[in-house]
C-alpha cells in the first residue's frame, strides 16, 4: 500500500480553478449526499462547526470513496491537536487567524515529522499511515501534506508578505467576515474597502508564486476574486444550502416565513 497522493495540493501547485463547499453540519451522510455534487473540494470545518476529531474521521471516511477533495479547518494552532488531525488522515490543512510569519513557521513545523519539524511519530495508531500498512509513509508523508493559512485581520494583512516567504505553506486563504470586522465593517464582508483589501491580498499571493484563496458566496464577488487569481474559492455552506432551500419550500406554500441567509 502507497501513501496517497494528495490531488488538491496538485491542483493549487497547477494553478488549476477549484470550487469549494464549507461542511459544518458535522455528519457523514450529510457530507456524502455534496460529494458527489460536483464540486472540487469540501472543507470539513471544525473552527465554527462543532465538529470535533471522531466527526472529522467519519467525513473523511465517507468522502474517501469519491473523487472530490477534503479540506479540514482546524480549530487553533495547537500542535497536539493538528498532530491530531493529521493522524486520521488529513492531507490538507487549514488554520485559521495566522498573523505572522512566526506563526506560519510554526505551523509548517506542526505539520512536518523531525528533522524538518515537530509532529509526533505514532504510525501503529494512525489511519493516515493506515496503521502501518503504508510502505512508504515515512518517505511521502511531509511532501503529500498541504498548509493552507488563513489570513483575516488586519494584522494578518501587515505580515502577509512574511507569511508567504515562509517555506511549507502551500497556500493563503483570505476570510472576508473576519477581515471585515478588523477593519470596522462587522457583518459587511462585501463592503468596497474590505474587497478592496481582499482583492489586493489576493494578488500580492499570487505574485509570491502561491495560491491563493477566498469565500464568496456571491457568485458576482466569486468571480471579481477569481480575476483577481484566486484559484480556489469556497462558495457556500452546507448548513445555510438547506436552511435557505427549507425556508424557499415553506415560503412557497405558507407564505414568507423567514428570511433565507445569505452570507457566512
Amino acid at each position: 500500500m502507497k501513501t496517497p497522493h494528495n490531488a488538491f495540493k496538485r491542483a493549487l501547485a497547477a494553478g488549476e480553478t477549484q470550487i469549494g463547499l464549507f461542511l459544518g453540519l458535522c455528519d457523514p451522510y450529510c457530507a456524502e449526499v455534496v460529494a458527489g455534487a460536483g464540486f472540487d473540494w469540501l472543507m470539513i470545518d471544525a473552527e465554527h462547526g462543532p465538529n470535533d476529531l471522531r466527526t472529522v474521521l467519519a467525513q473523511l471516511q465517507a468522502l474517501a470513496a469519491y473523487p472530490v477533495k477534503p479540506v479540514v479547518r482546524a480549530v487553533d494552532h495547537d500542535p497536539a491537536r493538528i498532530k491530531q488531525w493529521l493522524d486520521i488522515g488529513v492531507q490538507t490543512l487549514l488554520v485559521p487567524m495566522v498573523e505572522s510569519g512566526a506563526e506560519a513557521r510554526a505551523l509548517v513545523r506542526a505539520t512536518r515529522y523531525p528533522p524538518a519539524g515537530i509532529r509526533g511519530v505514532g504510525t501503529a495508531l494512525a489511519r493516515a499511515a493506515r496503521w502501518n500498512g503504508v510502505d512508504d509513509y515515512f518517505e511521502r508523508a511531509d511532501a503529500e501534506m498541504c498548509l493552507i493559512l488563513q489570513v483575516e485581520s488586519l494584522a494578518g494583512l501587515a505580515a502577509l508578505d512574511d507569511i508567504l516567504a515562509v517555506e511549507g505553506v502551500d497556500a493563503v486563504f483570505i476570510g472576508p467576515s473576519d477581515l471585515a470586522a478588523s477593519m470596522g465593517y462587522l457583518g459587511k464582508p462585501g463592503h468596497p474597502e474590505v474587497k478592496t483589501a481582499v482583492e489586493g491580498a489576493i494578488a500580492r499571493i499570487v505574485a509570491s508564486g502561491k495560491a491563493a484563496g477566498v469565500f464568496a458566496s456571491d457568485p458576482a464577488m466569486a468571480q471579481a476574486y477569481r480575476e483577481f487569481g484566486a484559484s480556489f474559492v469556497a462558495v457556500g455552506v452546507d448548513a445555510l444550502l438547506l436552511r435557505n432551500a427549507a425556508v424557499a419550500l415553506a415560503g412557497r406554500f405558507k407564505g414568507e416565513v423567514g428570511k433565507a441567509g445569505a452570507g457566512y
